[in-house]
């Protein structure tokens, strides 16, 4: 018996499936995935072995990870069901879909753990959301459960009424940031630079200044100062960009995205 399941290895599956086998060897992980070409593609690249139906990784897995988008949870919930037992832990991903939702399939007593983790997963940058439903776990398997989301990335514990608004801060965030990325290297590539190098000089920017909140603890504000001299370069373009809506237009965006995770499940 394998100690964990993934049903689904798409672009959210495949790199937690990746963590796992990291965190727990090839024989502790197994995998389905409804597209016969991405199980063999994540076969070859992880050495995995996959089964070909759903209900097989709730019969033979400690662990659960349903990794498939909310439109199908309905569908694979059912055919899970009969298998899924008090002893098993189901952890979960889809953005809106509560610990209420997967317990009015599976069952009251069935324990859940929803998360929302983000695709820089693939590059062991991911950053997860994680609660817990009101259930008894063991030490052992908080220890897993800790050992499977660090080993992609890191991740944080919040109570489930904040699940929605972690969906918009990192769940779907990455998305803005590619694009803000893409925007920030036309304007210069307009200029003159070349779209590979801009590509470059704009992603190591990101990067290092991430790195700086995380590692300095320093506000982001404070930071923000130390760039913006009085009458500079720096102070010039934040306030274009507070002239055309930047906060504003960010904040939007949460709305929007925090709207469209609660409304999935109704």
């Amino acid at each position: 018996m394998a100690m964990m399941g993934f049903i689904g290895a798409g672009n959210m599956g495949y790199p937690m499936i990746r963590g796992a086998v990291k965190a727990f060897g090839t024989e502790q992980v197994i995998f389905t995935d409804a597209g016969k070409e991405r199980c063999e593609f994540v076969k070859q690249e992880t050495g995995l072995e996959f089964v070909t139906e759903n209900k097989a990784i709730a019969d033979t897995c400690k662990y659960i990870v349903l990794a498939v988008k909310p439109q199908f949870y309905d569908i694979v919930l059912k055919e899970i069901k009969e298998a899924v037992t008090t002893d098993q832990v189901v952890i979960s991903i889809a953005a809106g879909v509560t610990i209420d939702n997967v317990k009015a399939f599976l069952g009251e007593t069935v324990r859940v753990v929803r998360a929302m983790p983000n695709t820089p997963a693939l590059v062991k940058e991911g950053m997860s959301g994680v609660c817990y439903s009101k259930d008894t776990y063991s030490e052992e398997e908080k220890e897993v459960i800790d050992a499977l989301f660090s080993s992609f990335g890191n991740y944080q514990l919040f109570d489930e009424n904040l699940m929605n608004a972690v969906v918009c801060a990192n769940g779907s965030s990455p998305a803005y940031v590619y694009l803000f990325i893409e925007a920030l290297a036309d304007s210069v590539v307009k200029y003159g630079i070349p779209r590979d190098k801009a590509y470059t000089l704009v992603s190591q920017t990101v990067l290092g200044a991430a790195k700086m909140v995380l590692e300095t603890g320093e506000h982001p504000g404070k930071l923000k100062d130390q760039v913006c001299s009085p009458g500079g370069t720096t102070i010039a373009g934040v306030a274009a960009l507070e002239e055309y809506g930047f906060r504003n237009a960010i904040i939007k965006a949460t709305d929007a995205c925090y709207e469209k995770a609660v409304s999935l499940k109704k």
